[in-house]
Order: C-alpha cells, then structure tokens, then sequence
C-alpha cells in the first residue's frame, strides 16, 4: 500500500535526524519510493527559536493503518522521541512522523485522522507532497 509520511526536526543535527528518519522507515516500515527535498520552515502551532527541516516521503507498505501508525511511533522512540505533546502543545522535536494519506483510507478515530487534516494548511507539508506526487495534492485541493 501507498502511504505518504510527512517527517520534521528542529533539534540537533537536522538534516541528519531526518537522514536517519529515512533510513529507519526504510528499514521498519517498508520501501521508500521517493523523498522529497529538506525544507526549512518556521515552527507551526507554537513559538521556537529553532526552525525545522522537513521532508515528506512516499512509502510502500505492508502494514495498515494503524501498525503503521505504531511502526512510525516507535522510530520516533528509536530516535529520542518521548512523547508528542506537552498539555496538548506543540513542542520541540528531534523527529516527528506523520501519517499524512494511505492509498485511498478515510478514517478518524481517537489516535488517527486519514488524510491528515491539515495537510493543505501547513507549508511544510504541501510544499514537499507538491514536489514528489503533485497529482496527490491536486485531488485534495479537488
């Protein structure tokens, strides 16, 4: 199956944390068919001083949907990774996976939303699904 993953970094050694990223999905959750370019962009939902590179990769698995959501949790634990939020906030992150579109999955329940809903409000995602799969984004914007 067709997903598209949507990584992100604004601590230590970005381009390498999101290189390593690569490499673990590659590994533990199946083959990566393309990765678009890094881009650097300012935090989204929260103040930082640090601006994160981000990247979006287009990945073929086996796993379903939510195994896939628990195989991209545990590279963000492999990678130091604790928790996603702090009260329900945004916070700084030496990696952040999300599950942006599996195949042609419509799904909400309580640990996730497929398509990811802010896929079109967030430069940092649109931007680099643009420039790997521009005909994924054209039939979102519908």
């Amino acid at each position: 199956m067709v997903t598209y993953l949507g990584i992100g970094t604004n601590l230590g050694d970005r381009a390498e944390n999101l290189t390593r990223a690569v490499a673990l999905i590659s590994e533990q959750v199946g083959t990566v068919l393309a990765c678009s370019s890094f881009i650097e962009t300012a935090p989204w939902g929260f103040a930082s001083e640090n601006r994160f590179l981000n990247a979006v990769l287009k990945v073929d698995t086996l796993l379903g949907p939510e195994a896939l959501l628990q195989a991209t949790q545990a590279v963000e634990r492999q990678m130091g990774r604790t928790h996603k939020t702090v009260d329900g906030n945004y916070t700084d992150r030496v990696i952040d996976v999300d599950i942006l579109l599996y195949e042609d999955v419509v799904m909400k329940t309580p640990e996730l939303t497929i398509p990811h809903p802010y896929i079109l409000q967030r430069d940092f995602v649109y931007i680099p699904l643009e420039e790997i799969a521009p005909e994924v984004l054209l039939t979102l914007r519908g």
